[in-house]
């Protein structure tokens, strides 16, 4: 079945010569043949992921185009003109291929009378989420395998609250994915024409400004004491949020902010990090080692994408201490409840399934629900 699938490919009029030469470059590797061919990338309702490279198990341009294919036959029997009209926002992250994949996510849309608007360059997966509110979008698209290895990559799918995708549109859009043949069901437009015809707009500077201020607002304590004296490392580990996280700090008075140099230009080669994941306290090595430098006492960390956080900060017997994502979620909800002015009578805290059962310890303290 899959040396079938194999061959299938191998013939496909669809794949380049380098393609095809990357498939003869197995032939007689039929383990990885089998891994490659035994099975579709599954499409699930966090979208996909997986290692890229050619093969129908393979994060490649076939499979993003059979998924947004699939995508945009859902939005328009669900939504019909109006969706197509209310469009989808596009955003990438570092990683490798993430260009390509996010133009033939865009090109799909736009063969199929969509809109698109895809931001000009890279940028993090919480301002892809706020672009699709702001532009009042049907759906959004992030490239991003978040903080897997640098062989993988991966395709999320929002909808129109800045959501990931959750019933009935999840299990829509997996059905309409799945129908799907990936060489002959899928509709293209080149770049030019999809711009000619107003279906392909690049978002860019506007946006980032929009999403900056709002963040911004969302600060519970803006006139922090002695803040420009307060010594921060910060490392986006090779990934996209190092422009926004220190253009919101500098903002913000946090002026006294020291980047990782060997970390902060996007590089989806993540080379001084197998694992660009900010919960593994190994990746935290170069920052503490600046923070020991400059006298700093709180490092911080984002995953490639911009969406996870960790953080190191330094105890009273000056060791480093890495709390986990509980930990920090217990300290971010006892500040919250205990210095945001305008939480109502009431106000009810929501936490996800994974999250420690102490949350509900520290909200009904605070007189709130969870």
């Amino acid at each position: 079945m899959y040396l079938d699938e194999y061959k299938k490919w191998l013939d496909s009029t669809m794949l380049s010569e380098n393609e095809k030469e990357e498939l003869r470059s197995i032939a007689n590797d039929e383990k990885e043949i089998e891994n490659r061919f035994y099975t579709n990338l599954s499409f699930g309702t966090a979208g996909m992921r997986g290692v890229r490279g050619i093969g129908k198990n393979r994060m490649n341009k076939y499979n993003i185009r059979k998924a947004t294919q699939g995508l945009a036959n859902y939005i328009i029997e669900a939504t019909g003109e109006t969706g197509k009209k209310k469009g989808v926002a596009i955003a990438y992250d570092s990683r490798l291929d993430s260009v390509e994949n996010a133009i033939n996510t865009a090109m799909t849309l736009a063969g199929n009378g969509i809109k698109v608007y895809l931001f000009e360059g890279i940028r993090s997966t919480p301002e892809l989420s706020f672009a699709v509110r702001e532009l009042k979008a049907q759906a959004g698209v992030m490239i991003t395998a978040s903080h897997n290895p640098k062989e993988y990559n991966g395709y999320k799918v929002y909808w129109e609250d800045g959501a990931q995708i959750v019933d009935p549109q999840a299990t829509g859009i997996v059905s309409a994915v799945e129908a799907v043949d990936i060489f002959n069901g899928v509709k293209l437009m080149d770049e030019k024409e999809a711009i000619e015809k107003g279906l392909l707009v690049y978002v860019g500077e506007k946006l980032d400004d929009r999403f900056i201020e709002e963040v911004k607002k969302n600060a519970i304590n803006p006139d922090v004491e002695n803040k420009d004296k307060i010594k921060i490392v910060y490392s986006p580990l090779h990934g996209v949020a190092a422009r926004p996280v220190e253009r919101i700090l500098k903002e913000m008075g946090y002026t006294s902010v020291y980047p990782v140099k060997e970390q902060e230009q996007p590089d989806g080669n993540f080379p001084t990090c197998d694992y660009a994941n900010p919960e593994d306290t190994s990746v935290f090595k170069l920052s503490t080692e600046l923070a020991d430098k400059v006298g700093a006492e709180i490092c911080i960390a984002n995953d490639p994408d911009g969406d996870r956080m960790g953080l190191a900060v330094l105890d009273n017997n000056g060791k480093w201490f890495f709390p986990n994502g509980n930990q920090i979620g217990i300290l971010f909800a006892e500040y919250i409840l205990n210095h945001k002015k305008d939480i109502p009578a009431n106000g009810t805290m929501i936490t996800t399934v994974v999250s420690t059962p102490l949350f509900d310890t520290i909200v009904k303290k605070n007189g709130k629900k969870h």
